[in-house]
């Protein structure tokens, strides 16, 4: 069975398992060409299907754009940007992240009407929403905190949040086909759980709720974003979109969704799924549910046999098949382990800068054994018992200083590294974060074993 016979089956199995009546898939990675399937009735790969809450990637990225822009902070309290009668004390970031408190609905029973509030209503009912936990304490999903963040984002465009997002992520992208009023829609049903018979659910428009949970697209758009989420740069060469350092932020983990199995984290705005093994692999992207859609769309970080630019998305029209959802994991790990990226061969490179040179080797510090090392043109370090899956402390040069470095990855990022050197010139002493390392094994008080 070739790769992409096992990528089909996958599918197949989820649609008829799960009975999903329309399903698409993707797989995005840059090295291979754009793999694409469909099954069921009336889809095609341009079709369009709900993508619920993964519309949420993309108002967090608008949200980062502003930050980077200096439009504002992750600290600036909400009323700072947007006007609201209540709730204006909360912090943008700890809203991006889920970690506001606030309620998880605007005001009003919105699933029994299916009336959603337009942006006016939604702000002059703010009062009359909740704050169920307190600010920071634990994760707690809220559609209408990322709401409000999306109109945030508009206000401070001048724009509406559709136009901002057109033009800042979609159009740059040339995700052409997501789009807030589909043009080729798929209809979504909910299948009964004691026949098979699918009814068809109405069309809705989450109004001022939009930016949580508004958008259509098709598997081969939301692939092609879940890519972006775990390797910016291949994407988005230019980093016109956003820089690939702030989407790195937004994959670092803010909290973990479930307090009790901490198996899933978030970060800003982004659902983070470790995956098992000994390597650091993560899965990063979001899951959607509308009435009658399902959807997943996830990229994959880290792992010797990940290619660049490798993301997969599954959708359906379904909204009680959650393996819709699952279906996006099993693809990335069918990829990975069906065709691996290609092995890239090592080439000499030229040698260290001579003042650095005498950094290489061993180092002891805290009693316990370092190796310092200079790889892709950058002064590395990592403890000599560091499994072969976690990376390196990586260092770039303070500017001014040529014997100081700072600590832009891995262990103690952000602290400082400096170099003491012996009257030859050569480096006798280290100290990181300002811990001292020598070249053999000593206690805090300098004996020497």
């Amino acid at each position: 069975m070739t790769a992409l016979e096992r990528y089909e089956r996958l599918a197949r199995q989820v649609q008829a398992d799960a009975r999903v009546p329309a399903l698409s898939v993707a797989i995005h990675r840059a090295d291979r060409p754009l793999w694409t399937f469909t099954v069921g009735a009336d889809v095609d790969a341009r079709s369009q299907l709900r993508i619920g809450s993964v519309t949420k990637t993309f108002t967090a990225v608008l949200v980062m754009q502003c930050r980077d822009e200096g439009l504002l902070e992750l600290d600036d309290p909400i009323s700072r940007h947007l006007p609201v009668k209540a709730h204006g004390d909360l912090t943008v970031g700890r809203m991006l992240s889920h970690l506001s408190g606030l309620q998880r609905e605007p005001f009003g029973d919105v699933w029994d009407t299916m009336q959603a509030p337009d942006v006016d209503t939604l702000l002059d009912q703010l009062d009359r929403a909740e704050r169920v936990l307190p600010a920071g304490r634990r994760f707690h999903y809220s559609n209408l905190a990322i709401a409000l963040l999306g109109h945030l984002a508009g206000t401070l465009r001048g724009g509406t949040w559709e136009e901002v997002l057109r033009e800042r992520i979609l159009d740059p992208l040339g995700l052409d086909d997501t789009v807030v009023t589909p043009s080729r829609p798929v209809v979504g049903y909910q299948v009964d759980a004691w026949s098979d018979y699918a009814h068809p659910e109405p069309p809705d428009d989450f109004g001022a709720v939009g930016p949580a949970a508004q958008l259509w697209s098709t598997a081969a758009d939301l692939a092609k974003w879940a890519a972006f989420l775990a390797d910016p740069k291949s994407v988005d060469a230019a980093e016109t979109v956003l820089a690939a350092a702030t989407v790195e932020e937004m994959r670092a983990p803010q909290a973990v969704t479930e307090d009790v199995l901490w198996a899933r984290g978030l970060g800003l705005g982004l659902i983070l799924q470790p995956q098992p093994g000994a390597e650091r692999i993560v899965h990063v992207g979001h899951d959607g549910a509308m009435p009658g859609f399902l959807a997943g769309a996830y990229g994959r970080v880290g792992g010797a046999s990940t290619p660049g630019a490798f993301g997969a998305a599954a959708l359906g029209s379904s909204g009680t098949a959650g393996e819709v959802i699952d279906l996006a994991h099993q693809l990335l790990a069918a990829a990975v382990e069906a065709d691996p990226a290609d092995i890239a061969p090592w080439s000499p490179a030229p040698p260290p800068p001579q003042p650095y040179r005498s950094v290489l080797g061993r180092w002891w510090g805290e009693g316990f054994e370092y190796v310092f090392s200079w790889h892709g043109g950058a002064l590395q370090a990592r403890s000599v018992d560091q499994p072969a899956g976690r990376p390196p402390a990586v260092f770039a040069p303070v500017d001014g200083q040529p014997d100081v470095f700072r600590t832009v990855s891995g262990r103690e990022a952000g602290e400082l590294l400096r170099l003491t050197r012996a009257e030859d010139g050569t480096v006798e002493r280290l100290h990181w974060a300002t811990y001292r390392f020598t070249r053999g094994q000593e206690t805090f008080d300098r004996y020497q074993f």
